[in-house]
C-alpha cells in the first residue's frame, strides 16, 4: 500500500510542533470510549511488560491495577507528556518529520496508538518502525473514533467514511510484506439517536480499535 501525494496532504500545512505547542489538559473522546479502551486494555496488554505508548499525551487509559516493566511515551508536547502519571520515561519526536524511533529492534511488548493515527502523513514508515521495535508476538492496538482536529487529518483520513478509516488501518498494516498478523477490529458504534442529532448532540463517541501482532520470523 502506498498512499497518493496528495491523500497525505494536510489543510494546515504548518509545523505540527507549533499546533501542538501548547498543552491541552482534556479528553479527546467520551468517558464511554475511555472504558471500552481501559477494558481492551486489560483484555491484550500482559502485567510486566515493556510499552510504547506513541503519539501519547498526559494520559495513557492504561488499567489502574496493572504494572508494567517499563512504560515509554512518545508525544509532540513535553508538558502532557511530563504530567502523565503511568510514563517511566519519554521523548518528543516529530513522526511527520522523522519517522525512525530511537529503539532497538524487538525492544517492546506492545505498541499502543490511540485517536492520533489520523495525523500520519507516512503511516506506512511509521508501521514498519513499530513492526521493528516489536518483539516476535507482541501486539499493536490502534484505536480512534470520529472525532479529530480536521485541519490536521490527513486528506485520505478526512475524505473517508468511518468503514474507510478501519481499512485504511487495515492497510497500514499490510503495508509492512509479512510483518503482521491479519488484523482483528473491535468496533463498537452506537445506534444513532435522530433526538440528538436534532439538538446537535451524539449519543456517544464511535469505538474503533485495530489489534494485530507481530508475526513469526
Amino acid at each position: 500500500m502506498q498512499l497518493a501525494s496528495e491523500q497525505r496532504t494536510k489543510l494546515d500545512n504548518s509545523d505540527d510542533a507549533l499546533f501542538y505547542d501548547h498543552p491541552r489538559f482534556v479528553t479527546h473522546v467520551d468517558d464511554r470510549f475511555i472504558q471500552q479502551l481501559t477494558a481492551l486494555y486489560r483484555q491484550k496488554l500482559q502485567a510486566n511488560t515493556r510499552i510504547l505508548d506513541l503519539m501519547s499525551s498526559w494520559v495513557s487509559h492504561l488499567p489502574e491495577e496493572m504494572e508494567f516493566e517499563h512504560v515509554e511515551g512518545h508525544g509532540l508536547n513535553e508538558a502532557e507528556l511530563a504530567r502523565n502519571p503511568r510514563l517511566d520515561r519519554y521523548f518528543v519526536q516529530n513522526l511527520n518529520q522523522q519517522q525512525l524511533l530511537p529503539f532497538a529492534d524487538r525492544s517492546f511488548d506492545a505498541v499502543l496508538n490511540t485517536v492520533s493515527v489520523q495525523y500520519l502523513q507516512y503511516p506506512e514508515r511509521v508501521f514498519a518502525e513499530i513492526h521493528r521495535i516489536l518483539k516476535v508476538g507482541g501486539i499493536a492496538i490502534i484505536s480512534f473514533s470520529n472525532r479529530m482536529f480536521y485541519q490536521k487529518a490527513i486528506q485520505a483520513w478526512r475524505d473517508g467514511e468511518e468503514s474507510d478509516r478501519t481499512k485504511l488501518v487495515f492497510k497500514y498494516f499490510a503495508s509492512v510484506p509479512q510483518g503482521f498478523t491479519r488484523p482483528e477490529l473491535v468496533a463498537n458504534v452506537p445506534p444513532s439517536s435522530p433526538f440528538l442529532a436534532m439538538l446537535g448532540m451524539a449519543s456517544s463517541d464511535p469505538f474503533y480499535a485495530v489489534i494485530a501482532t507481530r508475526a513469526s520470523e
